[in-house]
């Protein structure tokens, strides 16, 4: 890796950089990079002693429920038609439907739930921000499965690393 890019790597623009990355992805708005690979990359770049897993694991919880938490209020002030007249919300009104469907099927549980699966990430932050949950309560919820989530792929990431090296 050339010098100046490990330099930039290892500065504090990197997880300011990361940070905006995240706080994209949880507002759903980065669509040329999935979600299940934003923290390996992270990793992959920024590298994997303990306090870089943790910093990249903070920037990750913060960056993607600041985003989520946007969204969420997006859709509690615009409503449902709004999000679904605007170009950049990308997700159709029958897949919408089927996560209010779960939303109203198990309730507010499914906030940390779809926010740990694969590929589910921040589909319930609309039905979320349509319901009368509170801010707090998602942001708590929102976190804890980022949290999960995001822990889970570092923690595959360093175990492979481990086993190639």
């Amino acid at each position: 890796m050339p010098p100046w890019l490990r330099a930039w790597l290892d500065s504090e623009w990197a997880l300011l950089v990361l940070l905006g990355v995240f706080i994209l992805e949880g507002a759903m708005l980065m669509y040329f990079m999935p979600s299940e690979l934003v923290v390996p990359s992270s990793l992959l770049l920024i590298g994997t002693a303990p306090e870089d897993v943790a910093a990249v694991l903070t920037v990750a919880v913060v960056g993607a429920t600041i985003g989520q938490y946007a969204l969420f209020r997006v859709a509690h002030h615009g409503g449902r038609e709004y999000l679904l007249q605007k170009r950049w919300f990308r997700i159709s009104e029958s897949t919408l439907d089927r996560f209010d469907g779960w939303f109203d099927r198990w309730g507010p549980v499914v906030i940390p739930v779809s926010n740990t699966l694969l590929f589910t990430r921040g589909m319930l932050t609309v039905p979320a921000g349509l319901s009368d949950m509170s801010g707090r309560k998602f942001v708590v919820l929102s976190a804890i499965g980022t949290l999960s989530f995001q822990s889970i792929l570092a923690v595959l990431f360093v175990w492979f690393e481990t086993l190639l090296a």
